[in-house]
């Protein structure tokens, strides 16, 4: 069965889920979106207000800036895989709790392990504290590290701030563009080592 295929059948499972409250509260659940092939796999936190209603990830005025850094290096959404920790829109915008993201852990390794990507940039601390525990985002942003975490083996995160942090915080947007444009050499390093 084709990476494509396996997703398209992971997604309608996740599209099936009701494990946990956020569900309820929820329009839809937002599984992921792009390449099934892609090299490069963005993780943010959880589906916001246009993410629920149209059931993408990354649609609202952060995911706009997220295209215009992409298009930056030379990419386009169709050539990455964009997915969130949490797979339902937390109510009010809340940051997820540690259960809800327990609960959505097995989808996110599952498409993990699907796409198997070169590499994996978290978006924002809720998506780096999931894969890098016990660091801070001032601390490790625009720096690449190899961990290994259990149930998927050794991968290569790059750790950015949320695109939405430069919405509220001009200043960020600059430091935002600065990290971004350094995936392209991580990659052509990662794929050296191969």
């Amino acid at each position: 069965m084709s990476k494509q295929m396996q997703l398209e059948k992971l997604n309608i499972e996740m599209l099936a889920c009701a494990k946990c409250s956020l569900r309820k509260g929820c329009l839809q659940v937002v599984p992921g979106a792009g390449s099934a092939e892609a090299k490069i796999m963005f993780i943010g936190e959880a589906p916001g207000k246009k993410e629920d209603e149209t059931g993408a990830p990354f649609v609202g005025a952060a995911g706009k800036f997220l295209d215009e850094m992409l298009e930056a290096i030379k990419l386009k959404r169709k050539d990455i895989y964009i997915a969130n920790v949490c797979k339902c829109r937390p109510p009010e915008n809340r940051d997820p709790l540690p259960a809800e993201v327990a609960i959505c852990w097995p989808w996110l390794l599952a498409q993990i392990k699907i796409i198997q990507p070169r590499l994996i940039v978290t978006l924002g601390r809720h998506s780096m504290e999931r894969f890098l525990p016990g660091f801070k985002i001032s601390q490790i942003h625009g720096k690449a590290m190899r961990r290994g975490i259990e149930g998927m083996g050794k991968q290569v995160f790059y750790t950015l701030y949320h695109p939405a942090a430069a919405l509220y915080n001009g200043s960020m947007r600059e430091m935002l563009f600065k990290d971004f444009k350094r995936i392209p050499k991580i990659i052509a390093k990662i794929e050296e080592k191969k």
